[in-house]
This record gives C-alpha cells, sequence and structure tokens, in this order.
C-alpha cells in the first residue's frame, strides 16, 4: 500500500460492530462468567463476582419500574465513584432509562441548570463528599422535598423532577433510599423488565454527558447503547482484556473515561472492575494494584506523576501491571518511559477524543514507538473514519494543519433539545467537527497541536472559558472577564481571569474566589487573577488572548 497524499484514515478491524443494547450483551457476559470477579470497591468493602452483580443490576431495575420509571425517561446520578453509580449505570440501560451523568463537584447553579435541561425525572444521589452536601444542595434547590410524599415532588425551581433517591441507610424526608428501591421491585415488574429486552434497541439513546461550551452554559450530548458499548468493548479489544484482568479505575465514573473506557470495557470482556476509593487518591491507587493483582491501570498524566512522584511509591510491587489507557492530555516522554518501566505497563495505551465521540477516536497500540505514544495521539479507532481539514473544509495534504473530523459509530446522537449547536458540530456529511487543530502523517497518526475553541486542560479535567466567564458576569462589581489557561507544571494548565471592575466597585483575588466557591466547580475556578483596565486587542477590536497569556507568563515566571 503506497503512504497517504491527503489526511484521512480509516480504522479497520476483525471484531464487528455489536449491535446490541448494553442490558442484552451485559446479561450474555454475566452468563458466561458468573462465577467470575465483576466488582470490587475497596472504600465500601464490596467484591462481587458477575452473577452477583447481573442480581443486584436486576433488583435495582425492577425497583425503578416499580417507581414509573420508563424508557427514555432521565434519571441524573451525583456522587464520586460507588457500587451503587455502577448499578445505576447498568439498570438504567436495562430498562431503557437515559442516564444523566452530573459532575460530583457541581454546586447549586450547576446542578439547577443539568437538571431542568435536560428534564430529569429522577436524580441518585450520594449523601456528601468532601465538601460537597449533596443533600443540603437539593433541599436548597427543591426546599418542597421536606413536606412531599415520596415520588410526588412539586418543586418551583426544578419542575421535572419527581423522585430523588438518596444512597446511604438513612432516610430523608421526600426521598425514596437506594436499598428500599432495590428492595422494592414485584414479580410484574420482573415481567416488564423481561418484556423491555425485546423492545430496546441499540440506537435508542441512553446516557447524556454535559460538555461545555464556549458560548454560555454546558450541553448534553446524547449517546445510544451502540456508541459507548462499542467504544467500551472496542477499547478492551485494544488493550487485549480478558476474564482474567482486573482493571484499577481511579478515574471519575461521571466522565467517559471512567463509565465507558472502564466500566464498559471491563463488562464486555468480562474483566474485573477495581475502585481504589470515591475520587483519586495516588496511595489508595497503589495500594488496590498491589492487594488485587490488578493487571491495567487508567489515568491522566497528572495522575501517573503523582503516583510516580508519591514518597511512597517504591513501597508498592506493581509488577502484575501490563495494560492501561493514559488520557485527556498530551503525556511528556519522561513520564512514559517512566511508566514503562517503573510501573511495567509496557503495553499503556495513549487515546484522544471527546465526549461527543463516546469518547475515543483515536488510540495507539501496544506496538507503537515511544515516539508515536508521547508525540502522537496514534490513529483512528476501529470503524470511524478521520480527517483533516482546513477552514473551507477541504482534506489538507499529510503534515498541513487542520481541523479533526471524525465520522462513524461513535458519533454522538447530538446535544441533548439543542438542534443549533449539534449542527454547528456535526455536519451534513455526519462529520464531527472537534475544534482541535492537528496534523497527520502517511501512516494516519495524528499530532494535536493545537485547540479552536480555547478550551483548556486543567488535570484531565476540560475547562471552556466563556463558560466560567458567563458565571462571573453575574457578579455586580464586573463589568468584563477574559478567560484562559496558563501552563502548570503540575495540572498542566490552570486557569487565569483577567477582570474589569465597574466604576466604583473594588475586588481582591479571594473575593473573586470565595464567590466562586460553592456555585461552580472548584477546578473551574480562576487560580490566577488580575484586575486590568483594558485588554490587549486587534486594529479591528478583537481581544487578543495569545497577547493576555505571553504576558502572564511573563509575570508568573517574575
Amino acid at each position: 500500500m503506497s503512504p497517504a497524499t491527503h489526511s484521512y484514515y480509516s480504522g479497520a478491524s476483525d471484531a464487528q460492530i455489536i449491535y446490541e443494547t448494553i442490558g442484552s450483551y451485559f446479561d450474555k457476559i454475566a452468563d458466561a462468567h458468573s462465577a467470575n470477579p465483576a466488582l470490587v470497591v475497596r472504600h465500601q468493602g464490596v467484591n462481587w463476582t458477575y452473577g452477583e452483580l447481573q442480581a443486584r443490576v436486576d433488583r435495582l431495575a425492577m425497583g425503578l419500574i416499580h417507581l414509573g420509571i420508563n424508557p427514555g425517561d432521565r434519571v441524573g446520578i451525583w456522587g464520586p465513584n460507588s457500587s451503587e453509580w455502577v448499578l445505576v449505570q447498568l439498570a438504567t440501560a436495562k430498562i431503557g432509562a437515559i442516564m444523566v451523568c452530573i459532575n460530583p463537584a457541581y454546586r447549586l447553579y450547576e446542578l439547577e441548570y443539568a437538571l431542568n435541561k435536560v428534564e430529569c425525572k429522577t436524580l441518585i444521589t450520594d449523601v456528601s463528599f468532601k465538601t460537597s452536601d449533596y443533600l443540603g444542595m437539593i433541599n436548597t434547590l427543591a426546599p418542597e422535598l421536606d413536606i412531599s410524599h415520596r415520588g410526588q415532588l412539586e418543586a418551583e425551581k426544578l419542575p421535572h423532577l419527581k423522585h430523588v433517591i438518596r444512597m446511604g441507610s438513612d432516610t430523608t424526608p421526600g426521598m425514596h433510599n437506594f436499598d428500599a428501591v432495590c428492595a422494592a421491585g414485584t414479580a410484574e415488574d420482573q415481567a416488564t423488565m423481561d418484556a423491555l429486552q425485546a423492545r430496546l434497541q441499540p440506537d435508542d439513546a441512553i446516557n447524556i454527558q454535559f460538555t461545555s461550551g464556549t458560548t454560555g452554559n454546558p450541553k448534553g450530548a446524547t449517546l445510544s447503547h451502540c456508541n459507548i458499548l462499542n467504544n467500551g468493548f472496542l477499547t478492551g479489544l485494544a488493550m487485549q482484556l480478558g476474564p482474567e484482568d482486573k482493571l484499577c479505575i481511579p478515574v471519575p465514573l461521571y466522565h467517559c473515561f471512567g463509565m465507558v473506557l472502564s466500566v464498559l470495557a471491563c463488562v464486555s470482556h468480562g474483566a474485573a472492575m477495581v475502585f481504589p476509593g470515591p475520587s483519586f487518591d495516588p496511595v489508595e491507587t497503589l495500594k488496590s494494584v498491589e492487594a488485587e493483582r490488578c493487571t491495567a491501570l487508567h489515568g491522566v498524566p497528572t495522575m501517573f506523576i503523582t503516583e510516580l512522584d508519591h514518597p511512597r511509591f517504591s513501597e508498592f510491587d506493581l509488577s502484575t501491571l501490563r495494560t492501561g489507557i493514559m488520557a485527556g492530555a498530551p503525556c511528556p516522554v519522561e513520564v512514559m518511559k517512566r511508566v514503562l518501566s517503573e510501573m511495567y505497563m509496557e503495553d499503556i495505551l495513549i487515546a484522544y477524543g471527546q465526549t461527543e465521540l463516546s469518547p475515543i477516536n483515536n488510540m495507539t497500540l501496544p506496538n507503537d514507538t515511544l515516539e508515536r505514544r508521547t508525540e502522537t495521539v496514534g490513529r483512528a479507532m476501529p470503524w470511524v473514519e478521520i480527517k483533516v481539514v482546513d477552514e473551507e473544509g477541504r482534506v489538507v495534504p499529510v503534515g498541513e494543519k487542520g481541523e479533526i473530523c471524525t465520522r462513524g459509530y461513535s458519533v454522538m446522537q447530538g446535544y441533548w433539545n439543542d438542534e443549533e449547536r449539534t449542527a454547528e458540530t456535526i455536519d451534513g456529511a455526519g462529520w464531527l467537527h472537534s475544534g482541535d487543530i492537528a496534523t497527520m502523517d502517511e501512516a494516519g497518526y495524528v499530532r494535536i497541536v493545537g485547540r479552536i475553541k480555547d478550551m483548556i486542560i486543567r488535570g484531565g479535567e476540560n475547562i471552556y472559558p466563556r463558560e466560567v466567564e458567563e458565571f462571573l458576569y453575574q457578579h455586580p462589581a464586573i463589568s468584563e472577564v477574559q478567560v484562559f489557561g496558563v501552563p502548570d507544571e503540575k495540572m498542566g494548565e490552570e486557569v487565569c481571569a483577567w477582570i474589569q471592575l465597574n466604576e466604583g466597585f473594588d475586588l481582591t483575588d479571594a473575593d473573586v474566589k470565595a464567590y466562586c466557591r460553592d456555585q461552580i466547580t472548584h477546578f473551574k475556578i480562576p487560580r490566577h487573577i488580575r484586575f486590568v483596565t483594558e485588554y490587549p486587542m486587534t486594529v479591528t477590536g478583537k481581544i487578543q488572548k495569545f497577547v493576555m497569556r505571553d504576558e502572564m507568563l511573563e509575570q508568573l515566571r517574575s
């Protein structure tokens, strides 16, 4: 085959697309591997086989049916990693309800928006985590819970929400208890669940993931069974996962990284899922790898760096590791070398994508060179096409810069209830436009070189400046704000805000951060703040964020 001359590559595979629902495929795996380890959640003392996991999924599915949850109803899940989270993911898929992933760090402003945007009928929530008082926040938004009968909530601020299901052993006025819901199913509910398996279709929407936009509030990327089951399956295939493998999962479940590249990668191959804790902790992650003899480990580069640099790193036996995925940000060469040698992960893969692609469209393979695993994001995943185009949509020659676009089974159905923004992202030929600038070589390997949308990636978290700006504009003292990313050695990037104040007002850095606290997610709060009277602009009046970024870098270095 002659080398490519244009920046187009189509991923191939001997494996066929799985055209089934998640529920039916999970049942096949669970039946075939019923005695094998399925789910280990160390902080909860959970250690279930596939048979036990299947039974618990079915009980929750029947309990949700008993509450009146129907196919297509939106069910929000809010909290850190837990066994309940995994049960909700699989049980909602089994009954055709659409699981809505809500960032566990969300505060009031973001929670209210998310629940109303997709009209959640049900919210399943943890009690609290770190500084997040989930029950307190829900009661703040829906004080009517105190006088509501369970399942009959009528909340002014959350008009679509009827059910709140709380985790934990206690009961709360107006809320269902999670374990009680799991015990509520009847023989009639089981018959309904069984009948649904023939009705549900692989192309049904099954998951909504909020992804921030460059112009305002987050968008709800809507994904189907076929989207995420296959992305998980093909990712697991690239890692060569099997029933004998155990994957350590310190990444959050509310991200596609956790729920697709981790949970569904394991479930679709009969491998075991190991959760070290409710959120990332380097020591607990290393302990879990050793104690459970994990063969695979996931993480963003920041996580691997934190593990490698921890003073207790050498205490742990990681020799069982062989593979895993590093994604979310570019991997420094020296970090990759240490992961290969000191963590024994010779087959680690680099993955790249976005939520709208379920989420992976590019990946390296175990036999790729160190250079390709650090300087590129690999080639197109099986059954997807990748091209790099110029501003007029024409494919550019190999080696030239352009926007990376993807077409195939993994492209989302669209943004929930937002045809205009969907049309801006997916063109008439079915290509999803990423907003990322890339080059492609003759063998199809892609290098990401920039971002049209000016997105900030902090420790693997995607932050869109406009969303932070929109929030800060609400402060009465702020007349104008520009948010951008500045490089940071540990986090990759940090959030920086340049703020203009209204006349007669005075603010400090601490005032701005206090205003953000408990209202927007902690990683979106600006780390660096500068008060200015004007912004650098072009002659046509366009603000030059790159000039601001350069000036800020000089200031931080001095």
